[in-house]
């Protein structure tokens, strides 16, 4: 029988005697249980290594604690006690630990007007850390919705206002005339562009928080721009986007502003940063705008 112990590098001191930030691992395979769906993630996880003499941590400590995930709904809760979890199953080596999760939430969202429905995919982050004194817990997701440019707007009304001069000038305006002018390209000669847009939304949670609020910060974004983009739509759908659109004229500023007093009313998030992205259609770069709230201070 083989008497042998098996041997344990990391447990060896180390050469150069020199303390790391963090040591882990990332890009992990891990199902969890989020917005009453089972969910596919990445994880990047790690601890701190502040014993310097120190070869290296017990990565497979951090490996099977993740399996805690699995099952039970992700909260603030479980993701404090599995950062404890790797503290604890580290000490003398670690002082701080993390996790981030990535993946992708599939929501059902119903159209405008009609009965239909239809899926979104909407990208996630779930950033945690813990250190001996305190802990925080981020959100991050991403909204795609369509914006209209307000000075394109301005521009095609004034087109529309030179053509009616030209094509009525001194004449009796005839309803059903002009009816049928406002319904046809002659008379509606231009027409305002408008792009796909992103909003980036980094939000930390409350320490009372219980829950993670992934659809109701979805939720929150898309109101306060009234243009999500759609999935399936009839004609009446298409029309009240059409008129959703009209209705709400933003340059990325605009939707910036809006963000922020739609998140600073949301009493679970202590801090965010925000990031919008309008895609231009009539230039070759992108419009950005940025706004933030104690996010330096957190």
């Amino acid at each position: 029988m083989n008497t042998l112990t098996l041997p344990d590098i990391a447990a060896q001191i180390s050469a150069h005697q020199q303390a790391l930030d963090s040591v882990g691992m990332q890009d992990i395979a891990l199902p969890i249980n989020l917005a009453g769906q089972r969910i596919n993630t990445r994880a990047d996880v790690g601890v701190s290594l502040d014993d310097g003499d120190a070869r290296g941590i017990h990565m497979s400590r951090l490996y099977l604690a993740l399996q805690a995930l699995e099952h039970d709904a992700l909260s603030p809760a479980t993701l404090q006690q599995l950062l404890d979890q790797f503290l604890d199953s580290h000490q003398g080596l670690s002082e701080q630990a993390s996790i981030q999760l990535r993946g992708e939430a599939l929501l059902s969202r119903p159209a405008l007007i009609s009965p239909l429905t239809g899926w979104k995919s909407y990208p996630f982050e779930i950033r945690a850390h813990q250190n001996s004194l305190e802990g925080y817990v981020e959100l991050q997701t991403e909204v795609a919705y369509s914006s209209t440019c307000p000075c394109s707007a301005a521009l095609t009304r004034q087109l529309i206002q030179q053509r009616f001069i030209e094509d009525f000038a001194n004449q009796a305006l005839d309803h059903t005339k002009l009816l049928a002018w406002l319904g046809s390209p002659q008379g509606i000669v231009a027409t305002p562009h408008s792009q796909r847009s992103y909003a980036i939304l980094q939000v930390r949670l409350h320490k009372e928080c219980v829950e993670l609020p992934l659809v109701e910060l979805i939720d929150v974004a898309e109101r306060a721009l009234g243009t999500a983009v759609q999935t399936a739509v009839k004609r009446a759908d298409e029309q009240a986007f059409a008129l959703a659109n009209g209705q709400n004229l933003m340059f990325c500023e605009d939707a910036a502003r809006r963000l922020h007093s739609a998140l600073r009313e949301q009493s679970a998030f202590s801090a965010f940063h925000l990031r919008v992205v309008h895609a231009e259609s009539l230039h070759a770069h992108d419009a950005v705008a940025v706004s933030r709230w104690n996010w330096n201070q957190s």
